[in-house]
């Protein structure tokens, strides 16, 4: 995968980050809007289980990442200065916010007042997650390939991609099985349609773009495969979780649960090909 599976950790914080801040908002939005009742909304809840092993799991890699848990703790010291720092911070405010609500919520000790309130600072604490993942990375104006309006749009597409398939999965946990989860795969399916233009841009693209001492194109050569392989992978989550619908039924949760493991195959692919595509000497130049 280029040189970028060596930032695995990295692939793995991004993409199951991305994927639990769109997977919360769909739960939040069933919880606020879904008129469920008191025994549906608690099995919701305890579904929400998934999210933060998820969230956990992906903190762990980059703690991996970073070398040992007590350098996690440094990085928050320039926090407002070092995008870096707001990432692990936003990070760590959204997990714990959403962790510590979900575990009052459960144990029901969370009023009902206070229930809509946290949902709503959860959702907007995940977008913010998100946005601080790509600053860490779009700021850097001497890597014109990630310097570049592709990496928000890739970063947030993966959470369109991921987020409602997750949100649906945990959904079905919870038995729940309402009209409006039929919107959900439109979602995901329009946000693949857009991540392949995207994708395909962003090739033409790497062709403009060089250093002192290397082309863009040349940082992952197998680019276009790559990307084919991740559109291949995606392709086949959707129709694992659409197909069923098409026939008049609900996907069963082993088929949901595999077209999740594509979607973060087929991510994880995508986010190894962006960190490949970090150009590490000279001054670039676009052309």
């Amino acid at each position: 995968m280029g040189s970028g599976w060596h930032e695995w950790p990295l692939m793995i914080f991004t993409v199951f980050g991305q994927c639990v801040a769109g997977g919360f908002i769909v739960l939040a939005l069933a919880l606020l809007k879904g008129n469920l009742n008191a025994e549906q909304q608690q099995r919701l809840v305890f579904s929400m289980f998934g999210l933060w092993v998820l969230m956990g799991i992906g903190f762990i890699a980059s703690t991996l990442h970073l070398g040992s848990p007590m350098r996690a703790f440094n990085s928050l010291n320039r926090v407002g200065a070092s995008s870096l720092s707001n990432e692990i911070a936003s990070g760590a405010i959204f997990f714990a916010v959403g962790g510590l609500g979900w575990l009052l919520a459960a144990v029901k000790k969370l009023p009902s007042g206070l229930r809509a309130l946290w949902l709503i600072v959860t959702m907007v604490l995940g977008v913010v997650f998100v946005w601080m993942m790509v600053r860490v990375y779009n700021t850097i104006d001497t890597v014109p390939t990630w310097y570049s309006v592709w990496t928000p749009m890739s970063f947030f597409l993966t959470m369109f991609i991921g987020g409602p398939l997750l949100g649906y999965l945990l959904l079905r946990v919870a038995g729940i099985n309402g009209w409006a989860m039929r919107l959900l795969p439109a979602v995901s399916l329009l946000a693949l349609v857009i991540s392949t233009v995207v994708a395909l841009m962003q090739g033409a693209e790497l062709a403009t773009i060089h250093s002192s001492i290397q082309q863009a194109s040349a940082l992952v050569p197998d680019y276009g495969s790559l990307m084919a392989w991740r559109v291949v992978l995606l392709t086949a989550a959707l129709v694992c979780w659409i197909a069923p619908q098409l026939k008049g039924y609900s996907p069963a949760l082993p088929l949901l649960s595999l077209a999740f493991v594509l979607v973060l195959a087929g991510e994880l692919i995508g986010r190894g090909v962006f960190y490949g595509l970090h150009m590490t000497v000279g001054m670039a130049i676009a052309s």
